[in-house]
């Protein structure tokens, strides 16, 4: 193909994203992905009849940059249960969203989980979170999530036994340091709409966006190793030239590829996946570790959420842990901390796979700036999509590509 107007570098959500509107814009674009196929971190994975997300990831579907672009019914999404189960003194312990389970909600008042003051003080948070916008809950001050939960008067007990598992499953920090800002954007996006898996797994929404590029614009296993105004350098030396470059990468990529050594922190992931014959549960729900100890922070049953997620006859279990950890102990603890949960049928699961993820989601510890008003201009001509010049969340990753998508067409039109 003759030069295109953008070069866009990463196939992950950010770069498809970024492609997608620079495409409806009427520009021409070549995206170039390192991997053998599109998807990035979001891109589920089929073997033997199971299909594996890379990490226990779902769609919030009241995000509205997904709302805009992505077609929700093509993707089939299927939803999780409005709430959680929670380990705590030897017993699984239900939490649930009083606006859709109320009847689950008022059975679950005598919980040791949080108190009647507790739930209300939480509904009061959900009211105000959904009588605004998204910028405003950017705009307000900022405090860490711990002090933000103190503030409105929950409970220690609520707060060590729900909201610190809870944020840990998202942001894999169990501090509770990160920024209250953050904290209430997940909480609104948990309280606004559904959460939900599509059909075929979550794979199926950066496929979906990949659908939409030519095949010429669209080429895989094809790295970058320098990036330059108007010019891409491959890893095989060759030189592709375009009048603007977006770099929709991890952020440790991005740091690489544009010599910024100030690159994000972040925070990393393991998850576990294992077959049994029958499901530990028989809802398709998120059960948290309310107790402090053992690797295991959270659990959840893909195939009890889409049968497409196993084959006929089994079950398919999820387990995340904290950090990226390759320790040859982990497998066992983990085994020995959910026999104690699910009792002997864990000892018979067949352990399928492990997916290590460094670079899971970026710390988001106080200042946190609202996504919108990020610049990814990086240099003259060159864009940054992606949570290094934005925040994490697929919302926050989609709006990325969008914007440095506007960016670069802005640059274009100026020719």
């Amino acid at each position: 193909m003759a030069d295109p107007d953008v070069i866009v570098v990463g196939a992950g959500l950010a770069g498809l994203s970024c492609a997608r509107e620079l495409l409806r814009r009427g520009h021409s674009v070549l995206v170039l992905e390192g991997a053998d196929a599109p998807g990035g971190r979001i891109r589920t994975d089929l073997a033997d009849g199971f299909r594996f997300d890379r990490g226990i990831q779902v769609l919030q579907t009241a995000y509205p940059e997904a709302r805009r672009v992505l077609d929700y019914r093509a993707l089939d999404l299927h939803t999780l249960y409005p709430g959680a189960l929670v380990r705590f003194g030897g017993r699984l312990h239900r939490v649930a969203d009083p606006w859709r389970q109320p009847l689950s909600a008022l059975s679950s008042l005598g919980s040791p989980i949080g108190t009647l003051a507790d739930k209300l003080r939480v509904t009061s948070l959900r009211g105000r979170l959904l009588s605004g916008s998204l910028e405003d809950i950017y705009r307000r001050p900022e405090t860490s999530a711990l002090q933000a939960l103190r503030g409105i008067g929950l409970s220690r007990a609520f707060i060590d036994r729900f909201m610190r598992p809870f944020l840990a499953s998202v942001f894999f920090d169990d501090t509770l340091t990160l920024s209250s800002r953050a904290m209430e954007f997940v909480l609104w996006a948990f309280a606004a709409g559904d959460t939900a898996v599509p059909a075929y797994g979550m794979g199926a929404i950066t496929a979906q966006l990949a659908d939409a590029l030519p095949a010429e614009g669209l080429r895989t296993g094809t790295p970058v190793s320098r990036v330059e105004s108007g010019r891409v350098t491959l890893a095989s030396g060759q030189t592709l030239e375009a009048r603007a470059v977006v770099v929709a990468t991890e952020p440790a990529a991005v740091a690489r590829l544009l010599g910024d050594r100030a690159a994000i922190a972040s925070r990393g992931a393991t998850c576990l996946y294992f077959a049994s014959e029958r499901p530990p549960l028989e809802e398709p729900v998120l059960v948290l570790n309310g107790e402090p100890v053992g690797p295991v922070t959270s659990l959840a049953v893909p195939s009890n959420i889409s049968r497409t997620y196993a084959p006929p006859g089994a079950a398919l279990i999820a387990v995340s842990v904290l950090g990226a950890k390759d320790d040859p102990g982990l497998e066992r603890a983990v085994r020995d901390q959910l026999a104690r949960w699910l009792g002997r049928q864990v000892g018979r699961w067949q352990h399928l796979r492990t997916y290590r993820i460094p670079d899971a989601v970026p710390v988001q510890h106080p200042p946190v700036r609202y996504p919108e008003d990020q610049s990814p201009e990086a240099a003259p001509g060159v864009y940054v999509a992606g949570e290094c010049r934005s925040a994490p969340s697929i919302q926050w990753v989609m709006s990325s590509g969008r914007r440095a998508a506007e960016a670069a067409s802005a640059l274009i039109a100026g020719y």
